[in-house]
Order: C-alpha cells, then structure tokens, then sequence
C-alpha cells in the first residue's frame, strides 16, 4: 500500500484484485451493497449533469445480488435506483445497460411485491 496525500491506495491493480479475491463471497457482496447503499441517497442530489453516483451506486448494488438485502424495504428502494438508472442509460442510448438495469431491479423485487 502506498500512502498519497493521507489516503492508502495499492500499488498495483493486481495486488489490489488479489486482496479482494481473498474476500469470501459473501463478504464480497456485503460490501458491494454497503457501498451501493452508502452512495444511493448522494444519487438523489447529484447535479442534471452527473450521472455517475447514480450509475456507480446500481452497479455496486447489482453486484451485491438480491441476497444482500438485509431488510424488506430495501428491495423497492433498490429496484428503483435500478429504474432510475436504467432510464439514464436510455437517455445516453446504452440500451443494452439499460436492459440490464431493469432486469436488475426486477430481480430484487420480492415475489408478489405488488400484493
């Protein structure tokens, strides 16, 4: 690890896959959606301009996988952060990142959600 300007960062990228992939997989996917989680309510407030909080906080979500939801009400909450990204994708004609985000978000829904 190098330290630059008080933060650590790896020195290579290959050292820093090796720690991640010492990460059993649930743990992997805990962080991923801590991450996610952590970053939607800053996806609400990101300018008309900036995209990527939202973009990045999916992503991270989606990585998670449904199982990482700890809570029922999590499930709407990122199901619709799919939406709303899947609706930028659409706008920056990224159909197919578009379709992967809906088909994301569907999947953390629970069965019958809409009972």
């Amino acid at each position: 690890l190098d330290n630059k300007d008080g933060r650590y960062h790896f020195s290579h990228d290959r050292i820093q896959e090796a720690a991640y992939n010492m990460l059993n997989f649930l743990d992997q996917g805990r962080f991923h959606f801590s991450y996610g989680m952590a970053l939607a309510p800053l996806a609400d407030g990101a300018g008309e301009g900036d995209d990527s909080i939202l973009l990045t906080a999916a992503n991270q979500l989606n990585l998670a996988g449904p199982e990482a939801v700890q809570d029922k009400s999590q499930n709407a909450t990122v199901a619709n952060l799919n939406l709303q990204a899947g609706k930028k994708a659409m706008e920056m004609s990224d159909f197919v990142a578009a379709y992967s985000f809906f088909d994301n978000g569907i999947s953390f829904l629970r069965k019958k959600h809409w009972e």
